[in-house]
Order: C-alpha cells, then sequence, then structure tokens
C-alpha cells in the first residue's frame, strides 16, 4: 500500500502547453507537447497518445498536470521528460487530465 510519503515523492505541477508536433515515428497517434511548467523547471518535452480526443490547435494555451520528477524516458526517436496525466474513456482513449480553472497558477504543486 502507498502512503501519504510516497505520494509526496512525486512532484505534480501545472504547466501550459506551447508547442505541439506530430510524432508520426510512434507506434500509436501521437503527439510531441513542450510544456512550460515556469520557474525552475521551465520547458519541459513530453509525448502523449491523446490524438482521438484533442486536435494540436485546441492543445496550445491548454493547462496540464505532469509529474516533473521521473527520469526521461526514450520512446523511439523522442526523448519524453514529463509523464502528462491522463484517464481513459470507456474505449482506452487518454483523457487529459487539467485544473477545473484557469486560475490554476502555472509550476503550481498539487497537493
Amino acid at each position: 500500500m502507498a502512503t501519504i510519503d510516497d505520494f509526496q515523492k512525486l512532484d505534480i505541477r501545472v504547466g501550459v502547453i506551447v508547442e505541439v508536433h506530430d510524432f508520426p515515428e510512434a507506434r500509436k497517434p501521437a503527439y510531441k507537447l513542450t510544456i512550460d511548467f515556469g520557474g525552475d523547471i521551465g520547458k519541459k518535452r513530453s509525448s502523449v497518445q491523446i490524438t482521438h480526443h484533442y486536435n494540436k490547435d485546441e492543445l496550445v494555451g491548454k493547462k496540464v498536470l505532469g509529474v516533473v520528477n521521473f527520469p526521461p524516458r526514450q520512446i523511439g526517436p523522442f526523448v519524453s521528460e514529463v509523464l502528462t496525466l491522463g484517464v481513459p474513456d470507456e474505449h482506452h482513449h487518454t483523457i487529459l487530465v487539467v485544473p477545473d480553472k484557469s486560475a490554476a497558477v502555472v509550476s503550481g504543486k498539487l497537493f
């Protein structure tokens, strides 16, 4: 069983998507995101399989939540530096986990 101490080891922050590119080399349809987490964290890149529910134009400027203290992960020719959080729909397509208010502060930590 996980403890509160285990949870507190995760650094989950609010970021804003600033760039979106297709990721044609991915095994499953995906985008390459650049997310600005502000402050000391800055811009990080993430591979996300969200093409079913989102188009590139609607993603730029969207606030998302991401785990920023995992080690980078090589995904084909791309290095993903942050885990962008999502949940599945009934068909296992990813829906982003996002703050429900626009007032959420970029770089704000989930608690």
